[in-house]
């Protein structure tokens, strides 16, 4: 990669970072996660050669329709698994936005995708509690074993929601544990999306993706305000929404 653009993504990460713990001014109008998160946890999954096995991202891009000409956006893209496999789907007429808030990966995925010359690729960092993708782009929007990392789900996901062109889906792979063991159970999942105005259209568990599939949209209803999402919560299993105050 070249050293003026890994500078400027080392800079930019350093930027938009923020301890967990602390509140950003542009989250407080969303309500607080009522779970525990996980701490970020290597941004390799798995070997790819073990993933490729398991026919891992076929299964996926093929659950989630994946074909020439799309334009999807992999967030969390870490090492990069997804995205490169992604960009020879999508081919030459379509596009890949890789995202990460780590400087580090996003460095070494940048270095790959130049030595691979994957013109249809493109790097991008984000924020804990902001996508930071441009409305109206993209078909797809992949989360793979990310989303339990998210600190701010309701600022996240109300940010994500104007990215999805007409027809669009977000698609997110994770594991059915707590949200501290990186992980997240399908139930507080799909509440997490319904409350920030996406509706589920798609969910299969598949021993070889290494966890649970689910597809969301843009429900009917819209994108709620920030002072309208009730959040979610766990009691004695049970997932519930609750009102804002």
């Amino acid at each position: 990669m070249r050293k003026g653009l890994a500078l400027f993504l080392m800079g930019a990460l350093a930027a938009c970072q923020q301890p967990a713990s602390n509140r950003g001014a542009s989250d407080v109008p969303f309500p607080k996660a009522d779970r525990p998160v996980s701490k970020p946890g290597s941004t390799q999954f798995s070997t790819e050669t073990e993933r490729d096995n398991r026919n891992e991202a076929q299964t996926v891009m093929d659950l989630a329709a994946i074909r020439e000409g799309m334009t999807v956006a992999d967030i969390g893209a870490g090492e990069g698994y997804y995205t490169v496999r992604l960009a020879e789907r999508v081919g030459t007429k379509g596009r890949v936005l890789a995202q990460d808030i780590d400087a580090g990966a996003l460095n070494r995925l940048g270095a790959r995708v130049e030595h691979d010359r994957l013109d249809n690729v493109s790097i991008k960092p984000g924020a804990p509690d902001d996508p930071r993708l441009p409305d109206k782009s993209f078909d797809r929007v992949f989360m793979v074993h990310m989303y339990h990392e998210v600190a701010e789900p309701y600022a996240f996901l109300w940010r994500l929601w104007p990215a999805l062109k007409p027809g669009g889906q977000v698609v997110v792979v994770d594991l059915d544990r707590p949200t501290d063991q990186h992980g997240i159970s399908p139930a507080l999942l799909f509440c997490e999306f319904r409350a920030s105005g996406f509706r589920l259209v798609g969910f299969h568990r598949k021993p070889g993706i290494s966890g649970y599939y689910a597809q969301f949209e843009a429900a009917a209803t819209g994108r709620p305000e920030p002072g309208a999402i009730g959040p979610c919560r766990v009691d004695n299993g049970k997932v519930l929404r609750t009102k804002r105050r």
